[in-house]
């Protein structure tokens, strides 16, 4: 019997998904479920019975600030525990990110959250694309954007919510030094390299778009 809370959104139905049960293992910021499914194999059978553990996080953006007038980007720091869980450096650099309200349009969450991490005004929005991010075990997707900033004048700063106890520092530079970290590995945080890739292969048609 499903103990699912009205919160979270419904598994939906699939000709490969036979659920058998499923409950809410814990129901905090983002709630974990216990499921025992079988899956339907390409020759039609049924798998045997599985129980994973599914982490509801949602959906989220991420935003690469980019001033084509200037080529720099803009990119923060922020603690990060789970990086410490996992051996990396607590303190990543990454791109502005934030969870979407219920029903909110990725867009207009994309200008707030930049807003609330980099004190900047988003102007014109390309899409990169929408991505899972661990699809074994969450089902988190996020929808990533490069969105079009002034850098003139801007240096670091720290912003962030105070009620959610959030520090973002700005972090300003070249576009191709940020490309070149994302190519050698020194960014850890794969939002972040995935949409700088995208900007360094759409920089010259997303600049004639935009100018």
């Amino acid at each position: 019997m499903s103990t699912r809370p009205t919160k979270l959104r419904p598994i939906p139905a699939h000709p490969l998904y036979v659920p058998e049960s499923e409950e809410t293992v814990w129901d905090g910021r983002f709630p974990v479920q216990r499921v025992r499914f079988r899956y339907r194999k390409r020759d039609g059978s049924l798998s045997g019975t599985l129980t994973w553990e599914l982490w509801r996080r949602g959906q989220g953006v991420i935003i690469l600030p980019w001033d084509p007038v200037t080529d720099r980007v803009a990119l923060i720091e922020q603690f990060r525990l789970p990086a410490l869980a996992a051996g990396e450096e607590p303190l990543m650099t990454e791109c502005p990110a934030g969870l979407l309200e219920p029903d909110e349009n990725p867009v207009e969450c994309a200008r707030r959250e930049l807003t609330e991490e980099t004190g900047l005004t988003a102007g014109r929005v390309a899409k990169i694309g929408t991505f899972m991010t661990i699809q074994g075990g969450a089902d988190e997707r996020i929808h990533c954007h490069v969105v079009e900033v002034s850098l003139d004048g801007v240096t670091g700063s720290s912003n962030g919510l105070v009620s959610e106890n959030e520090e973002t520092t700005v972090v300003v530079m070249d576009a191709a030094e940020a490309f070149a970290m994302a190519n050698d590995n020194r960014l850890r945080n794969a939002p972040a390299v995935i949409s700088l890739l995208w900007l360094q292969v759409n920089q010259a048609r997303l600049r004639a778009e935009w100018s």
